[in-house]
């Protein structure tokens, strides 16, 4: 098994972090920049921070102020939000960002992940799949900030991102999202087990138990949250340390 990653998720909004459920994100979290650098003393593997109002309001992405908060994230850093063009992926990457994860734009030009994956290398693109289930057996994908409902079946559509070479695939349940209530470990699993690349689990998060089930039970190479490590007294090192006392490598000097 590869060494799973603890991977804290930034809703940016306007001019500061957010958090909410179900993608009614309304609470205010703070300033991007100062919570950046909390997490990187904080033994978190990866950040990634989407800004959720930009696929919604049609805007580009800001690179300027991704230049500024990639200046201050010593981890790797997953930017997203409004992705629509090579040129948008070259800026980000140029700007610091070291992955890029595409959402609401693939629904209408998938060949966007094979156009980008070819360009700047598979480990460079994230499919961000948020889904909502409908019956107890059925899910759909949903696009832009989860307010448009679409044709596409969730694992379908990981298994078509995998083809057009998608390094991973970003699961959030727009339902569980901010309950911290759990992962949809019936979903994960079924995506996690029917593709190659890995599959981060996201949204519901509510105990360093949740994680360690994200991974032994749904096969979660990663596990991403954010109302835990926001409004609890969970952390990053908390997660890792129930992690590593479940068997599961990490990224630590608790592998030690």
């Amino acid at each position: 098994m590869l060494k799973v990653r603890v991977i804290p998720t930034l809703l940016w909004k306007n001019f500061g972090l957010v958090k909410g459920v179900s993608f009614d994100s309304w609470r205010r979290v703070g300033p991007v920049l100062p919570t950046i650098k909390v997490y990187n003393s904080r033994e978190v593997d990866e950040l990634i921070l989407v800004d959720i109002t930009a696929s919604i309001q049609g805007n580009i992405p800001d690179h300027d102020s991704i230049s500024d908060f990639a200046d201050e994230c010593f981890v790797p850093f997953t930017v997203g939000g409004c992705i629509r063009s090579l040129s948008q992926i070259t800026s980000l990457l140029t700007a610091g960002a070291d992955k890029v994860s595409l959402n609401s734009t693939l629904y209408e030009n998938p060949n966007l992940v094979n156009d980008a994956a070819n360009q700047f290398g598979t480990q460079c693109i994230v499919v961000s799949i948020d889904f909502l289930q409908t019956s107890s057996s059925s899910y759909i994908c949903l696009s832009h900030s989860g307010t448009r409902p679409t044709n596409r079946n969730p694992l379908a559509w990981a298994r078509e991102m995998e083809d057009r070479g998608a390094g991973e695939l970003l699961l959030t349940s727009i339902q569980r999202d901010g309950t911290m209530k759990g992962y949809d470990l019936d979903l994960i699993e079924s995506i996690a087990s029917r593709v190659k690349i890995p599959v981060i689990a996201s949204g519901g998060a509510g105990s360093y138990q949740d994680m360690v089930d994200a991974v032994i039970k749904a096969g979660a190479a990663a596990v991403a949250a954010a109302s835990v490590f926001h409004f609890t007294e969970m952390t990053p090192l908390g997660a890792k340390e129930a992690l590593h006392r479940a068997g599961i490598p990490i990224r630590s000097r608790f592998e030690l």
